[in-house]
């Protein structure tokens, strides 16, 4: 179905053309407008209206985005679902899966499950992965159901307006109670998937605090991210010689312990796009996590 936006103007708002209050007062980015501008509908009260005319107070903005709707391939893959609404839905991704198809990748992916979810719902509306988590990460994923989530959340986090929680098992002791790394993470060549601290890299920042250390040489790590690079967590916690648990690409490979990355998204907390309210999805450890930590106890 199509995505209803309304808004009253204020008697302050009636030197603004539509365009900049959409702008100021709903969060539109250039996108969205622009996307708006060619397929969207747009009016005052009931009359359709161009985005540069100005309004009187009192008046309804009412904006109409066009409907979209994805077409991967629908795949009976399980889909835990932690929270959902008419604008959002909220997974908790198991290990083993990539997320998004690619060219020479297009099944058994997040989204070819979601799809499948969708359609057994009667739903339509466009697979928008907010946030992304590595093939063998587990946790908080969200989907935005249109372009205006998706534009919000990224406004927010540029605005450091969300917070990402996550928890791992790290190779020795980590003797800090609590730190910041912050360091710049980059892609050596364009054919490289590993990822390194690199002088000319982006800008990262991760800050960990101690759990728990564990007689056998490991520590658990709770971590919160100030930015969202690929791989930024594992890249920075190698640097620092405690590569996580499993991750075979960084360092930290043990197959006896887990047979992946000891990495989990467990909470993400941010400004809910249409209601404003603060929304703070969490999801519980994965067995396999579980399992090791108790282990190692």
């Amino acid at each position: 179905m199509d995505e209803r936006y309304q808004y009253i103007i204020e008697e302050e708002d009636t030197e603004l053309p539509l365009k900049e209050l959409l702008k100021r007062r709903l969060g539109f980015s250039s996108r969205l407008l622009r996307q708006i501008k060619v397929r969207g509908q747009v009016y005052l009260d009931s009359s359709p209206v161009r985005l540069n005319v100005k309004g009187k107070t009192g008046e309804r903005i009412t904006v109409i985005l066009p409907e979209e709707c994805s077409d991967f391939p629908p795949e009976d893959i399980p889909i835990n679902v932690i929270y959902e609404d008419p604008d959002l839905l909220a997974i908790n991704k198991q290990p083993g899966i990539v997320v998004h198809p690619t060219k020479g990748h297009l099944y058994h992916t997040i989204a070819n499950g979601v799809m499948k979810y969708m359609l057994d719902k009667g739903d339509r509306y466009k697979i928008r992965f907010i946030n992304r988590l590595d093939r063998d990460t587990t946790g908080v994923l969200l989907i935005g159901k249109n372009s205006f989530c998706q534009d919000d959340f990224t406004r927010q986090a540029s605005e450091g307006l969300v917070e990402k929680k996550y928890i791992a098992v790290v190779k020795g002791i980590v003797m800090q109670d609590e730190g910041v790394i912050d360091l710049p993470v980059g892609r050596p060549t364009a054919e490289d998937i590993k990822r390194a601290i690199m002088p000319d890299g982006y800008p990262s920042v991760t800050h960990y605090r101690v759990i728990e250390h564990f007689d056998k040489g490991y520590t658990l790590l709770q971590l919160s991210l100030e930015t969202g690079r690929t791989h930024q967590i594992r890249v920075h916690l190698s640097h620092i010689g405690h590569p996580v648990a499993g991750d075979t690409i960084y360092g930290g490979e043990n197959p006896e312990l887990i047979d992946r990355q000891a990495l989990h998204a467990e909470e993400l907390s941010f400004r809910h796009p249409v209601t404003g309210e603060r929304l703070t999805l969490n999801a519980p450890l994965p067995e396999d996590m579980d399992k090791l930590i108790r282990s190692l106890r």
